[in-house]
């Protein structure tokens, strides 16, 4: 357990020292939401993508050129990264050949998984014969204090869901660009491995032991200038059987403003717990606005991101359009843009 006496400072927040540009390992994935990681390396920083690499039977793709290990070093890829977010965070013994097989061709390995690569036997004897460096990501820095719940200085917008992986670090990221060219100085915060890996700093929560998470989300967004907004990547969900309580602590230690809640339409269930429905977005809204009020009691809804990947533009704008006027408050899809994010993103700052 760390030790709160020795506490972390933000030069852990410095930019990681990453072999670029990648190649993106998604395993044997069948579903696109736990390939998140290389989507959103994919989407947000395409320009350190060289390829993709799956194994037999993957049920996704980046649509990025498919490669070898070696091709990808031959065409300048420097590090393979593990694209995949499974339940449990784990390597199955099914990679381990594809991940010896991008040591050997020159690779270093970057992995955000809860079971860290450094923890394989095998990597670690490749990896030193090789030559070939082990990045661990989803790693907290030590002595992260526990949460002190006193009031920071600037303001703090927090992305939250009804689910996972329906697009809080894609809104955030959003939100963040629209807000800067709207004039406000806002910084992006990364708590998870892929925001991190996209940001090149940042913190990932769900790797924090649990007395110390609300703590490490205060120090994610430090004491900053008075008109200065920190957007915050959401985690989870407070309706989650599993991950609620990172959920929490991120509510809790970021003290947020203003939140925007993030949901798919379409999704009934909770991904991956067929046994929970997903909480409505009224509730959603509802609990965080509860449970935020007790670090901050001025903590509002600044409205609504929706994911409307699934849909055609037409059917988007439409429902856009009818949950704006059904539940009063600005929506939008982040990648989608537009005038709807403008006024979200407005919302959000409004009164600050």
């Amino acid at each position: 357990m760390p030790n709160p006496a020795e506490t972390a400072t933000p030069a852990a927040l410095a930019s990681l020292d990453l072999p670029q540009p990648y190649l993106l390992f998604l395993g044997d994935v069948e579903h696109p939401a736990f390939a998140k990681t290389a989507l959103g390396l994919r989407d947000w920083a395409r320009e350190l993508c060289v390829g993709e690499f799956a194994l037999p039977g993957a049920g996704v793709s980046l649509n990025l050129p498919a490669m070898t290990p070696a091709q990808a070093h031959a065409s300048g890829a420097r590090a393979m990264v593990v694209g995949v977010a499974n339940v449990g965070g784990v390597i199955p013994p099914a990679w381990l050949p594809s991940l010896l097989q991008a040591l050997d061709a020159g690779l270093d390995l970057i992995g955000g998984l809860h079971q860290r690569l450094n923890d394989i036997p095998e990597l670690r004897e490749a990896a030193a014969r090789h030559g070939r460096r082990l990045i661990d990501v989803r790693q907290p820095p030590p002595g992260l204090p526990v949460a002190n719940g006193r009031k920071r200085g600037g303001k703090r917008l927090l992305t939250v869901g009804t689910d996972c992986a329906l697009g809080k670090k894609y809104t955030a990221l959003s939100l963040t660009g629209e807000l800067r060219a709207l004039g406000v100085d806002a910084t992006f915060r990364a708590s998870g491995q892929t925001g991190v890996l996209i940001a090149g700093r940042g913190l990932p929560l769900d790797a924090v032991v649990a007395d110390f998470a609300a703590g490490a989300a205060e120090w994610l967004s430090p004491d900053n200038r008075a008109e200065h907004w920190d957007v915050i990547e959401g985690q989870g969900s407070l309706s989650h059987p599993a991950y609620a309580g990172v959920s929490l602590a991120l509510l809790h230690g970021s003290q947020p403003d203003a939140i925007v809640v993030c949901h798919r339409p379409g999704r009934e269930r909770m991904l991956g717990y067929p046994d929970y429905p997903l909480p409505s977005i009224e509730e959603t809204i509802a609990l965080n606005l509860a449970l935020g009020r007790r670090t901050n009691p001025a903590i509002r809804c600044a409205g609504v991101s929706l994911d409307t990947s699934h849909l055609d533009a037409g059917q988007a704008q439409a429902l856009i359009e009818s949950e704006r006027a059904r539940l009063r408050l600005p929506v939008a899809d982040p990648i989608r843009g537009g005038a709807a994010l403008r006024a979200l993103a407005l919302s959000c700052v409004a009164g600050s």
